[in-house]
This record gives structure tokens, C-alpha cells and sequence, in this order.
């Protein structure tokens, strides 16, 4: 072992160190030093995301605001988009495939647009949490802070971008003779639950397209089927009338009909309890706490991979 003296001359001393014979692990142990980037516990890693609240926010507004910067309406488009694609499809599906069996004018178009509404709601924070690490790797890799704010920050901009949308819901509702009541007051549960699950489902589908950045390309086609296969522009039990039943229970009890039933419950007078599959309020709740959780945990274990290779 080696020794400076005061006179800087340098001499080889047969003292041991201290540290001799410890691991590398050992020696972190004793000095307190952790690896750089390593994923920190569940507990800490909530703690963080409650520090970074303020971030999470800022952040999903500042995505608001840029996403229509471009346009000349703006955001206007946060609206028209939606209302074409209730249009376009009430074209096809309502006049020229007579969708709306069962129901009335004034029942099918909020019919309609609720479920194109609440439906987008959960499209678009899917497509923005596959993108979430993959298409903000310059953010990832420049600043240490807990990955998952990134998507939970894209859900809530789509939440907010919802409730500009919810306006000319409750507009349409009105226009065709669905008036205020007390049911209306079923919708802020139904976005809290709704919210709690597309976050989850968010956080799920940004580690999967961090690792493959592909995924981005597919998912327009599952989320497409998944679109018709929920109840968008007609009604599953009398569209399945005939058919086995349990098709028709599947279908119904998948969280994106689940949340658009629910959302059509408290909105349209005419649409009843008889449209809903039994027990839905538990359903709807399952849903979305064990995606939100499952989806958090899924991240947080891939924490310390994100931006990496």
C-alpha cells in the first residue's frame, strides 16, 4: 500500500486497508452508494410520482395546447375530429346499415356520439402511452425522474381534451330531448373510473412500445377491432339477437362497452337499465383498479430500462 509524506515523497507501506477482501458489493453497502439509474421500491417510487405532481400536469397541458398549434382552428379540432367521425358513421352505420334497430332518432345520434366520445377517449391514451418513452427518449435520457409520469401525464391530457368535448355532448343530449337530471351526476364517477383505467392501460402499452417501437404501426388495427367490437354504432344484445348469448356477454362486459354503457346511462333519457350487463358498477370498478394497478407495477419493474440500449 502506498503513502504520500509532507515532504511528497510517495513510500510503500505494509498497513492493510480497512477495505481489503470486500466485494464490490460490500463496499457500496458500507459507503452508502447505490447503482446510477436503479430502480428504486414500489413505496419510493410513488413517493416520487406524488414529488413530480406538478411536472405531470405542466406537462400534459403544454401537450394540449401544442398538439393543434399547426391548425388554423386550433383547438376546435379537439371537438370537430370526434363530431366528423360521430357523422361518418352515422351515415354508414345509421342510414345505410340501419344500426340503430331498437332505437329512436333521438336515442340513437347521443347513442352515437357518446360512444365515439368516451370510445376515443380510451383510443387516444393508448396511442399516446405506446409513444410515450419511444418518442421522448431526448427527455428520457437527459433528466432522472420517474418514467411514468410521462405516461400518465399523456392520459391526462386526453382527460382534458375530454372535457372540452363533454360540452358538445351535453349539447347534443339536449338537442334531442335528453334534458339535465339527476343521473347526469353518474358521469364523474364514470370519468374517474374510465381515467384509472386508460392510465393503466397507458402505462402497459408504454413499456411495451419502448421495447418495440413497431407496435406503434399495429395498434390503429387492434384498436379498430376493438372499436367494433364494443358497441360504438349499435347496440350488442339486439345486434346479436339470435346469436349465442355468451357472445353477447363477452362483448358487453369488455371495459370500453362498459364505460360507454355506463356514460349512455346517465346521459340519454330512453337508454335504461335494461341495456346494461348485471352488476356493472362492480364490473366497471374491477376493470379499472386492476388495470390501473397492474399497470403500474407492469412499468415500474422496467423502470431502470427505459432509454437504454
Amino acid at each position: 500500500m502506498s503513502e504520500t509524506t509532507h515532504d511528497g515523497r510517495v513510500v510503500v507501506s505494509d498497513r492493510p486497508s480497512p477495505d481489503d477482501g470486500l466485494s464490490a458489493t460490500e463496499l457500496a453497502a458500507k459507503y452508502g452508494l447505490a447503482v446510477s439509474g436503479a430502480r428504486p421500491g414500489l413505496v419510493e417510487y410513488v413517493r416520487q410520482m406524488w414529488g413530480r405532481r406538478h411536472f405531470i400536469l405542466a406537462f400534459s397541458q403544454a401537450k394540449l395546447t401544442a398538439q393543434y398549434s399547426q391548425a388554423k382552428l386550433g383547438q376546435l379540432w379537439q371537438v370537430a375530429t370526434p363530431l366528423l367521425n360521430a357523422l361518418v358513421y352515422f351515415l354508414i352505420f345509421g342510414l345505410i346499415l340501419n344500426a340503430d334497430r331498437g332505437m329512436s332518432r333521438e336515442v340513437y345520434i347521443p347513442f352515437l356520439v357518446t360512444g365515439v366520445f368516451v370510445f376515443t377517449f380510451t383510443q387516444s391514451s393508448v396511442m399516446a402511452g405506446v409513444r410515450a418513452i419511444s418518442g421522448n427518449l431526448g427527455l428520457v435520457r437527459a433528466l432522472h425522474f420517474p418514467r411514468a409520469s410521462l405516461p400518465i401525464s399523456f392520459a391526462l391530457q386526453q382527460l382534458q381534451q375530454l372535457m372540452f368535448s363533454m360540452i358538445v355532448l351535453f349539447c347534443v343530449a339536449v338537442g334531442f330531448g335528453s334534458y339535465p337530471r339527476l343521473s347526469w351526476l353518474l358521469i364523474l364517477p364514470v370519468l374517474v373510473l374510465q381515467f384509472l383505467f386508460n392510465t393503466g392501460l397507458a402505462l402497459i402499452m408504454a413499456r411495451m412500445g419502448a421495447k418495440t417501437p413497431d407496435l406503434a404501426q399495429l395498434m390503429p388495427f387492434v384498436m379498430r377491432t376493438w372499436m367494433y367490437a364494443s358497441g360504438v354504432m349499435f347496440s350488442i344484445p339486439v345486434m346479436l339477437d339470435g346469436h349465442p348469448e355468451w357472445i353477447a356477454d363477452v362483448l358487453q362486459w369488455n371495459p370500453a362497452a362498459i364505460y360507454m354503457d355506463l356514460m349512455r346511462f346517465a346521459l340519454i333519457d330512453g337508454y335504461g337499465r335494461e341495456n346494461l350487463p348485471p352488476h356493472v358498477w362492480a364490473v366497471a370498478g374491477g376493470w379499472a383498479v386492476l388495470i390501473a394497478l397492474g399497470g403500474f407495477v407492469y412499468f415500474w419493474k422496467a423502470e431502470e430500462r427505459y432509454g437504454r440500449g
